[in-house]
């Protein structure tokens, strides 16, 4: 028998023995899926490339609306899933473990960021000797070393260089203090 022919002596693309044909000869359905994975290729990539070019040009909040329900719909599928896989338990765990990152913000006791701690207390009204004392000056400096002892302190103190508000805000009240 040769490689070619089956043990009734028909040729290999035939379903039986009967003569009837499959649906292709086996080089013609590789050739056949091969076109079709090709096209789909093609296709996946110009989804993709409209998607880039869509997201280049869509503002913030309706990124963040299409990714919420991007989620929602994954998440639907998925507890969809589980339900039908008789994995229903398993569904109420997920729910219980992602509960509070999926209702953060909405209002419930418990859920939510902590609130923002307190400011420092104000400590009143700044005397002249005080802001002496802030700026690291001797009473009775210049008008230059106050400008000098300001602008050196603010490089470190000012928010923007790991400073604080409260920082900054002193020194200049007491810049206005001993120049006012």
């Amino acid at each position: 028998m040769s490689q070619g022919q089956r043990a009734d002596n028909s040729p290999p693309y035939l379903a039986d023995g009967r003569g009837s044909m499959s649906f292709l000869p086996p080089r013609a359905a590789r050739y056949n899926a091969s076109m079709v994975s090709f096209a789909l290729g093609l296709a996946f990539l110009a989804v993709l490339l409209l998607a880039a070019r869509a997201f280049t040009h869509a503002t913030v909040a309706s990124i963040r609306r299409l990714l919420r329900w991007l989620l929602i719909v994954i998440g639907v599928v998925l507890a969809a899933l589980l339900i039908l896989s008789g994995r229903g338990t398993m569904l109420l765990g997920v729910l219980a473990f992602l509960g509070p990152m999926l209702f953060r913000g909405r209002g419930l006791p418990g859920f939510g960021p902590p609130p923002p701690p307190p400011p420092p207390p104000p400590r009143g009204n700044m005397n002249r000797e005080e802001a002496y004392e802030v700026l690291g000056l001797r009473p009775g400096a210049s008008e230059a070393e106050i400008r000098a002892a300001h602008r050196d302190l603010m490089r470190t103190a000012h928010p923007d260089h790991g400073g604080s508000d409260f920082q900054a805000s002193r020194l200049n009240q007491a810049r206005d203090i001993l120049l006012g």
